[in-house]
């Protein structure tokens, strides 16, 4: 039992002077074995790889492109049991980490450490949290997974499982294939022929740029909504379109 921290870095040489040894108290507390892995651009860009030695931390290089190469190689270079990753800029605060820890430990799956639970704070602008609450809903919708907070990368996972799972996309929505990955495949299918759309596991109907009404092709249809009255509107504007070709 032991835990492989993984930190993803570009140019983070001043911030992880100070952000190590912290990461290390609180992984000290803890009480189990650890490694503490950095993984750096393809080419060192700055003093990062004094650093880690100067702080006991493990250098690495990632070895593809792009936030999911480094993700990737991250996953690759972890020895135990438990992987938890983090940003190395200072945003992740590791006095977390025994929490997300203990949760981890509990029985989850994964431990997601959330902008948007009691507690969790971002200084992100506005727009930016509207607009990750509806991706975060629309996420919680499609897949049944129940994560509040889908593109942050304060996580604890299961590394065998990390190791067993094929991994391609290149930037965040890696983020999202890890938790979707042990759901089967998924598809998002957008289209405004509402007859395609009752094929679908789960439907989400937007108005204004909004989500008005979700739920499978029956549920909608029972609810006698505006999903229910666009889709008759169309099935018979569909019936009499044909009906006009049989008559030419």
């Amino acid at each position: 039992m032991a835990i492989s921290a993984v930190l993803l870095a570009y140019k983070e040489a001043e911030n992880l002077k100070v952000l190590l040894p912290k990461i290390k108290q609180q992984l000290d507390k803890i009480g189990e074995e650890y490694e503490i892995i950095i993984v750096d651009t393809m080419k060192p860009l700055d003093d990062t790889p004094a650093v880690c030695k100067k702080f006991g931390a493990r250098y690495v290089n990632q070895r593809l492109p792009h936030f999911g190469g480094a993700f990737r190689t991250g996953i690759k270079a972890a020895r135990y049991d438990k992987f938890l990753i983090m940003d190395s800029d200072g945003s992740h605060n590791p006095i977390y980490i025994p929490d997300i820890y203990k949760k981890f430990v509990s029985g989850a799956d994964v431990v997601i450490g959330s902008r948007y639970v009691k507690g969790g704070k971002t200084n992100d602008s506005k727009v930016s949290i509207i607009m990750s609450h509806i991706l975060n809903f629309v996420f919680r919708i499609i897949t049944g997974i129940k994560a509040k907070d889908i593109s942050t990368d304060f996580r604890m996972y299961d590394t065998k499982q990390l190791k067993a799972v094929k991994l391609t996309c290149q930037n965040y929505d890696i983020l999202q294939e890890v938790l979707e990955a042990t759901k089967g495949k998924l598809l998002i299918f957008v289209t405004h022929r509402l007859s395609f759309a009752r094929q679908a596991d789960q439907i989400l109907y937007l108005k204004k740029g909004m989500i008005a009404e979700h739920g499978t092709h029956e549920e909608l249809m029972e609810k006698g909504g505006d999903y229910c009255r666009m889709f008759t509107t169309q099935r018979r504007q569909y019936f009499a379109q044909e009906g006009e070709n049989d008559a030419v």
